[in-house]
Order: structure tokens, then C-alpha cells, then sequence
């Protein structure tokens, strides 16, 4: 039996490069090979890694296809949303149907920032244009967060190209957006609590305890005084926030600082956790109304689209 050419073992390959090798057509139709796509192959059993997938998109697409959307995002270090498909975007009417791979076409290609993908702003653009509220909030936070993207860019591109899908979705989740918010749970209990309609806390502030010393809050409100602190797994698993947390909390307790532990299985419920943070508001003094979940409340876990409304309706092109 003929070996695999070591070029071939760890990556796909094109029907073209394995014959180059001396692999023989017979040989890709047996067992020891995996057609993945038209002409794209790869040895069977090779584990298929998010960016081994892409390899294998890019060799049965044409060379001007970028990644878009959340694959793009993905791609800056983002670990949310589905791995698959994986959104590519192309210039022109280009019809291919390849497994795992949603092709978005488009008469202008967006922006791009290589040879790869499109810029952060064009791709966040994209994403708006199938994401619900509350998920586009929580990407868009991390990647201004992450310095990745620019909310002037994004204004200005929207704005420049409004046919764009997801241009005036992108627009709307605009005003929702907080780069200094660190993690997507906090900008999650972020817009639960501002689409309930209480006040919006502020993320990561800083408050002067006189001195030299500082108290840090993931989310504050100032009046009344009251800390919102989200208790991820990585608070406990990871050693060095574990501990960080405990000299955290020994500072907020000294000084009296008022404050309320927000879990996983709390925000899993975010009717009860915005109901939990307006009772110890009231218990601290606040006089604001109530939590109410109408139509305001209903946008924040619906698709975008369904909150900007058709096309035809904001007077874009169809």
C-alpha cells in the first residue's frame, strides 16, 4: 500500500495537489480519505478544528470570498455562538453549496482588513442582521471591549451603506453598546436590568475609598450606592481570580460598600434577577418604578430584524 505523503497528513488538500504528489485518483476514493468538499479532501480521522474547516472552505471557494459575520468574530477570540456554519461572504452571484459553509453574497464586498476577512465592523454588521438583541449586545461589548472594533467605524459604515443587511440592525444595537463592560455575562445583566427599565449600572467602575485605596464594581449604580458582582466559573476555577476576588470583596465588606452576587443560574432567569436587583435598590432607598416586562423588554430576546422592522418599511433597497 502507498503511503500518504506527509504534506497531506495534518491539513485539507485539493484534488489537484494530492495528484501532484503522486496520489492516485483510486486512491482518494478509498477509505483512507475524506472528501470534504468539490475537490477538497483530507486524510480520514483528521480532527476537523474550526480553523482546519475554514482551510478546507477556502480551497473550494473562490480567492476573493472573506469570512464574515460571527466566524470572523470568532476568529479575533471570541468563544460564543456556533462553530458552524461558517459565514463567508463573496462579491457577484456566486451559487456553491458547501457543507458547513453559509455564502453570503453581496454587490460591494465590505471593508476588509486582509487577505481573510472582512474588518470587525463589516462582520458585526453581518451578525446584527440574524442575532437577537441580547446576543448582538454582548458581541458588540466584547469587541469594543477588545479594541477590535471602532463605534464611529461602524456608524459611519452603516450609515454609508444602508442596503448592507444588518446596517440599520447594527445601528439600533449601537445605542445599547458599552465598551468598557469585560465579560459577555456582565453585558448581559447590563441589558437585562436597562431593558426592564431600571437605571443602567455602570460597568467597571472605579469608586475612591479616600487614600490610595479603590473599590472596583463589575457593574455600579452611584444612587443609591449598590455593586453588582457576577460569580462566573472562572472566579472559581482560576486561582488567581479566586484569590483576587477574596482581597476584592475584603475591601467592599471593610468599607460597608452595599452589594448583590449574580451566578449563572441567576441570569438564567432575568425576569427574577431584574426583580432581585430593584428590591435591594428599594431596600437602599431607591424610589423608581418597577421592573416591567412589555414590549420594551420583549426586544432585548428578539432578533433584531423583528425590532428594526422590512426593509421596505425603513426605506432600504431591497
Amino acid at each position: 500500500m502507498r503511503d500518504i505523503p506527509d504534506e497531506l497528513l495534518h491539513r485539507p488538500f485539493t484534488r489537484a495537489e494530492a495528484l501532484a504528489l503522486s496520489v492516485t485518483p483510486r486512491m482518494l476514493r478509498g477509505l483512507r480519505f475524506l472528501r470534504l468538499h468539490h475537490a477538497v479532501y483530507c486524510v480520514r480521522g483528521l480532527v476537523l478544528t474550526q480553523a482546519l474547516s475554514i482551510d478546507a472552505a477556502r480551497l473550494a471557494l473562490p480567492p476573493s470570498a472573506r469570512l464574515t459575520g460571527i466566524t470572523a468574530i470568532q476568529r479575533l477570540g471570541l468563544d460564543f455562538g456556533p462553530m458552524l456554519p461558517l459565514h463567508f461572504v463573496v462579491q457577484g452571484d456566486h451559487h456553491l453549496d458547501l457543507a458547513g459553509v453559509f455564502l453570503h453574497r453581496t454587490v460591494q464586498l465590505a471593508p476588509s482588513v486582509d487577505d481573510e476577512s472582512v474588518t470587525a465592523e463589516a462582520a458585526f454588521i453581518a451578525f446584527c442582521s440574524s442575532a437577537r438583541g441580547i446576543d448582538a449586545v454582548k458581541v458588540g461589548d466584547w469587541l469594543l471591549h477588545e479594541k477590535h472594533m471602532d463605534l464611529d467605524v461602524l456608524v459611519e459604515l452603516a450609515n454609508r451603506d444602508p442596503w448592507r443587511d444588518g446596517a440599520q440592525e447594527s445601528l439600533w444595537v449601537a445605542n445599547h453598546l458599552d465598551g468598557r463592560s469585560a465579560s459577555l455575562p456582565e453585558s448581559e445583566v447590563r441589558s437585562v436590568l436597562r431593558f426592564a427599565g431600571l437605571p443602567t449600572p455602570e460597568s467597571n467602575r472605579e469608586l475612591d475609598l479616600g487614600g490610595d485605596r479603590a473599590a472596583y464594581g463589575d457593574l455600579v449604580y452611584l444612587a443609591p450606592l449598590l455593586l453588582l458582582e457576577y460569580e462566573g466559573l472562572h472566579h472559581q476555577e482560576q486561582r488567581g481570580q479566586y484569590t483576587a476576588d477574596i482581597g476584592r470583596y475584603e475591601v467592599i465588606r471593610r468599607h460597608d460598600l452595599p452589594y448583590l452576587q449574580i451566578t449563572k443560574e441567576r441570569l438564567a432567569r432575568p425576569k427574577r434577577l431584574a426583580r432581585d436587583v430593584h428590591a435591594e435598590l428599594v431596600r437602599l432607598g431607591y424610589d423608581g418604578p418597577a421592573p416591567v416586562f412589555g414590549e420594551q423588554w420583549k426586544t432585548l430576546f428578539a432578533r433584531v430584524t423583528q425590532v428594526v422592522g422590512p426593509k421596505e418599511i425603513r426605506g432600504r433597497a431591497a
